[in-house]
């Protein structure tokens, strides 16, 4: 895919280590369900997302005989994806190994354990951030991965389960003390999901907690407030979701609001066709669709072009209707003659 901002250096100083594993940047694309898949984290890596997360997995699909294929696809990566972090969750620590174990195989760079997922289908099983009101679990489950796996282990958490129960101090000094190598925090609660404000004091209060590194997460909508919530919480990095879809130029501390409807197309034209080269047909150009509606929030005649966008199976036919929208559009944006 072509390069659509600069890349890291080869001999820049990183960021900061995961155990042995170096990062080139302090902006992280977030393991997102239906989002962060391989034409998206292609598109963020171009623009300065350092650090690659799979899709959430969960562990029993990676046990049978044959690993999943809807599940098994999540772990696909590109040859260039580094670090590259596979994420899976589970409720019993000797499934999470024998799993982690057999996905290792696959070339992750580092294998994360995901205790921050608040939906009740995960949650609710003991799962996701259910891992948190079972230290007794998280102790055994990070100690036998740091034991037995030769890549780095790491895990993301929240606040803990509610406003009564904040544990993540309790479960982080634990993670750290069973070999975890990286800790990452949404600062909210399981109860809360994404409403109200994330705490970044409670993630500064983690920085100071443990000697690992640790990327915030929550509350992150513009490039200022990278930099911000880094000053604020002293954070090693700043894991960006649902800020990042449809504006990849946040890893690039563009501004949204800064970027030509020109180039919003642009990035539309690179993000449609690595989902339709990707994908099966018509799947890839559905699938797509959740994007597209953020790319073009409020861009000129989007009540005009958009249905019809929503509409097409075929990449022809979306491009066909893209060139037409924006030589609609291109004039009201044109520069006047010289007088």
């Amino acid at each position: 895919m072509e390069k659509t901002a600069s890349q890291q250096p080869n001999d820049l100083k990183p960021h900061f280590y995961v155990r042995d594993v170096p990062v080139y940047g302090d902006a992280i694309l977030a393991p997102m369900a239906g989002y962060s898949d391989v034409p998206y984290r292609a598109l963020c890596r171009a623009y300065g997302s350092a650090m690659h997360y799979t899709e959430f997995v969960p562990v029993e699909s990676l046990l049978g005989r044959k690993i999943h294929p809807r599940f098994g696809q999540r772990l696909d990566k590109k040859p260039d994806e580094k670090p590259m972090v596979f994420q899976i969750f589970g409720n019993n620590a000797e499934m999470i190994l024998e799993a982690a174990l057999r996905i290792e195989a696959l070339g992750p760079d580092i294998i994360d354990i995901n205790m921050g997922c608040s939906t009740k289908k995960v949650s609710g099983r003991g799962a996701g951030v259910g891992m948190m009101p079972q230290p007794d679990l998280v102790e055994q489950t990070f100690n036998l991965l740091s034991t037995h796996l030769t890549v780095p282990v790491t895990g993301k958490i929240r606040l803990g389960w509610d406003e009564s129960y904040k544990n993540y101090r309790e479960i982080a000094k634990i993670m750290e003390d069973n070999g975890a190598s990286l800790i990452s925090m949404h600062g909210r609660t399981k109860q809360q999901k994404y409403g109200g404000q994330a705490d970044w004091d409670a993630i500064a209060d983690l920085r100071a907690t443990v000697s690992v590194p640790v990327i915030g997460n929550g509350d992150v909508q513009t490039p200022e407030d990278i930099d911000r919530m880094k000053a604020h919480t002293g954070c090693d990095a700043v894991m960006i979701g649902r800020a990042a879809i449809g504006n990849p130029w946040i890893f690039a501390r563009m501004a949204r609001d800064t970027i030509s409807f020109e180039a919003k197309l642009t990035a539309v034209r690179i993000h449609v066709r690595e989902m339709a080269n990707y994908y099966p047909a018509p799947f890839g150009i559905t699938q797509f669709r959740k994007h597209l509606k953020r790319y073009v929030d409020k861009a000129p005649h989007v009540e005009e072009y958009l249905p019809s966008l929503l509409q097409v199976e075929t990449l022809e036919e979306f491009l066909d209707i893209l060139d037409a929208w924006e030589t609609a559009v291109q004039p009201q944006f044109a520069l006047d003659p010289t007088p």
